[in-house]
């Protein structure tokens, strides 16, 4: 039995209570709908409101007597430091895409379901207007709502911890003789959930990037170019589709693999299934180390020896539908990419019967 996308639809065990109201950082034009989203959230609906510290920090917002009493309501948050993944019912995001995305990375393991409304310069994965917020939200809050389940990849970084020691005239501190200024100490490890793409690039080098891809274990290609994009299907239509992949539909399973400007003319994208485990390690006589980024956050260099594994994650992220999951898609496809939008060729004239 194949699930029909149009049958996801949100529903409540019990009545929603706090949001989480996410802000696009320094944008003014985005003060006023905040504000009165988050008078119409505590004072028509009575319920708690999180917001992150720094917004509040604007002074716009902080000399706003007006706004006083309403903020003094706010549970406020500081992005790594506290932790307030089970204290959210639902969340919504004011700005373009990259609120979603920075919703997702705040949440690593299950995410409330995301409103998000379109206020920024792209909106593909933001379907709301805001000129209605009042009777959208109130939708949301009643659960009269469709879903799509946005796949994410869980992404482990594995890197081989070096230590420098201190060496003069190559013997260290406590008088063995030293070859090599850095000695292996462990391993280190971190895990992130990913919502668009990974991304394994050559950095600053000149040198063609050079790194090997396993496919569970099993060794199936060398990617010698710019580097590889790895992503979901909700990525497919972000930096992958800008590098000439096709676009996936979220609610397919799948992981796409695309090399970014490769070195070979037969190197073409390919989507494998969601679930297999995806490994990406420099290749041995590379000349130069990689770069690797998650959603375009978190950069950082990858050695000889360390590792990115890459599979689907278990947990999605549930973005809240204007419509429904299909013709959500193809609006922002339309409007978005201007997706197969061309002059129609004129029909042959009929010429009246003498």
């Amino acid at each position: 039995h194949i699930q029909d996308p149009a049958s996801q639809r949100l529903t409540w065990n019990k009545p929603p209570k706090s949001v989480l109201v996410i802000k696009k950082i320094r944008d003014a034009s985005l003060l006023q709908p905040f504000k009165e989203l988050c008078m119409y959230l505590t004072e028509e609906n009575n319920m708690i409101v999180y917001v992150e510290k720094k917004v509040l920090e604007d002074p716009a917002i902080a000399n706003d007597e007006n706004f006083g009493p309403v903020k003094k309501k706010f549970c406020t948050f500081r992005e790594d430091y506290d932790d307030i993944s089970n204290q959210i019912d639902f969340i919504i995001c004011l700005g373009g895409d990259g609120t979603l995305l920075y919703a997702s990375s705040l949440f690593q393991g299950s995410v409330p379901p995301v409103m998000a409304f379109h206020l920024g310069s792209l909106g593909f994965l933001t379907p709301f207007n805001f000129e209605n917020f009042q009777s959208q939200v109130t939708q949301v809050i009643e659960g009269n709502a469709a879903l799509v389940l946005r796949s994410r990849l869980k992404v482990k970084v594995v890197k081989e911890h070096r230590e420098k020691t201190t060496v003069q005239n190559g013997i260290e501190e406590n008088g063995v003789v030293s070859a090599n200024l850095e000695k292996e100490v462990g391993k280190q490890i971190m895990q992130y959930q990913v919502l668009n793409e990974v991304v394994v690039d050559r950095g600053p080098s000149s040198y063609l990037s050079n790194v090997d891809v396993f496919l569970d274990g099993h060794l199936i290609t060398t990617v010698q170019g710019d580097g590889v994009i790895v992503s979901t299907p909700t990525g497919s239509t972000a930096y992958a589709a800008a590098a000439g992949a096709s676009m996936i539909h979220p609610n397919v399973p799948a992981i796409m693999i695309t090399p970014i400007c490769p070195h070979s003319l037969s190197f073409r994208p390919i989507v494998v299934p969601a679930g297999v485990e995806l490994k990406i390690m420099l290749s041995p006589d590379a000349r130069n180390t990689a770069w690797v980024s998650f959603d375009g956050r978190k950069r950082q260099e990858i050695c000889h020896g360390d590792s990115i594994s890459i599979t689907t994650s278990c947990y999605p992220l549930p973005s809240i539908c204007f419509r429904e999951p299909v013709s959500d898609w193809f609006e922002s496809l339309a409007e978005c990419l201007h997706w197969n939008v061309r002059k129609k060729q004129n029909n042959f004239a009929v010429e009246e019967e003498e």
